[in-house]
């Protein structure tokens, strides 16, 4: 969210008050009573951030800010403000009655209280950030969908307190909900993605990273209700399985974003069916998908020209030969801009030499690499003179010590 916004006196005007010398202090004094007058006027102040200062925000600041703006307030962050509670939140409800977009993320003294006044005052509130306030239970998302019928973003990530009953209620009031965050929401099972799946056709980006209890049976409803789905997030979902992947391919082309880390039952099989069906994909984070082989980097190479990020870390069939499909694909000389390859054991410098015509490519991880070498990274950045590079090369234990005498290095290569 942008930062302050208000409108300062223009160059012009500050140059004609400062015109001639004798009038100088007057023309000061005449600017600084200018940015007087606009930080009083409460239509300046449209869009708020008080992030940077955040340690320093109390609830009456938030009361008087809101005094201050009024109904000309559209966006409020007070990302990590840990200091304001349901109180100032209550005055900034009664007065703020046009806000759009609130960011409490962080905001820890916040309970249900703050959305029962949200719910009461503002009626237009779209964006709605509550990730970490861990005192949110699901009488706040029913309240949420008693007054606040146009919310699009809701963000309740770590509110671990949530249920299908919250879920429930806020979905068959909120139509128009667009992205739903429930990272760490870790109550939430398959009942939950249902009621989703069933009243959220606009939905465009859901996260449900470490919501440990779903399974395929919910995320298919997902697949099926929301067509529009472009961003899906279920690492540490260890849960789900091919049929996830086929369900997306089937029912999602749109998908552009795929985070799938840590759910080591996914294969080549699946990942087919998704990228013969899902041509827009850009970033996919494959960590610890532990049965991948060549094969899913042969069809992504093929089906997939708009990939971007792609993490293959913990991957451990990955060989140079899925590396040299994919530098060679349709998305390797403008498109592709990170890979990470840490802990794939059977990569090596060769794996370098079929990355090297990837122009765009920005990153590169590599730690625990065992086969790659500094020779071989320093002849890719011949090529690519911009890359980063992150790796890590262990210490070479030094050779025994002859005739007893007293040895010279340490295990870490240190003289002593």
């Amino acid at each position: 969210m942008p930062g302050l916004i208000l409108s300062p006196p223009s160059p012009a005007d500050v140059h004609e008050q400062r015109r001639g010398g004798h009038q100088q202090e007057a023309a000061q004094g005449a600017v600084a009573t200018s940015w007087n007058v606009l930080a009083l006027d409460g239509s300046n102040w449209q869009r708020i951030d008080l992030f940077d200062f955040q340690r320093d925000i109390e609830g009456r600041v938030v009361e008087n800010i809101s005094k201050r703006c009024g109904g000309f307030l559209r966006k409020l962050s007070l990302r990590g403000c840990q200091g304001v509670g349901d109180s100032a939140l209550r005055t900034f409800s009664q007065n703020c009655r046009n806000i759009e977009l609130l960011s409490l993320n962080g905001c820890t003294k916040i309970t249900d209280s703050t959305c029962n006044s949200l719910s009461k005052f503002c009626p237009k509130l779209k964006h709605l950030d509550l990730a970490s306030c861990t005192s949110i239970t699901n009488l706040s998302l029913k309240a949420l969908s008693e007054g606040c019928p146009l919310l699009e973003q809701l963000n309740i990530s770590w509110c671990d307190q949530v249920t299908k009953d919250g879920i429930q209620a806020l979905v068959r009031s909120c139509p128009g909900l667009k992205g739903l965050f429930l990272k760490g929401c870790t109550q939430l099972e398959d009942e939950a993605l249902k009621h989703i799946g069933a009243h959220c056709p606009e939905l465009v980006t859901l996260n449900l990273q470490t919501c440990s209890q779903i399974t395929d049976d919910g995320l298919i409803t997902i697949c099926r209700g929301c067509h529009r789905l472009q961003s899906l997030c279920v690492s540490g979902c260890a849960n789900i399985t091919d049929a996830i992947l086929h369900a997306l391919g089937q029912n999602c082309p749109r998908l552009r974003i795929l985070e799938v880390a840590r759910c080591s039952q996914l294969t080549d099989v699946g990942f087919t069916t998704l990228a013969r069906n899902c041509h827009e994909l850009e970033k996919m984070d494959l960590e610890e998908c532990v049965q991948i082989t060549d094969g899913t980097l042969i069809q992504l190479s093929i089906h997939c020209p708009r990939l971007q990020v792609l993490s293959l870390s913990h991957c451990e069939l990955i060989t140079d030969d899925g590396i040299r499909h994919l530098g060679s694909g349709p998305c390797a000389h403008d498109r592709l801009e990170v890979i990470e390859l840490d802990n794939c054991p059977l990569i090596t410098d060769a794996s370098l030499e079929h990355l090297k015509n990837c122009h765009s490519l920005d990153r590169i991880e590599l730690y625990d690499c065992q086969q790659i070498t500094r020779a071989g990274i320093k002849r890719l950045r011949t090529h690519l003179p911009n890359i980063k590079v992150h790796a890590y090369f262990a210490p070479v234990t030094p050779p025994p010590s002859v005739g007893g005498s007293r040895q010279r290095f340490c295990r870490c290569c240190v003289l002593l």
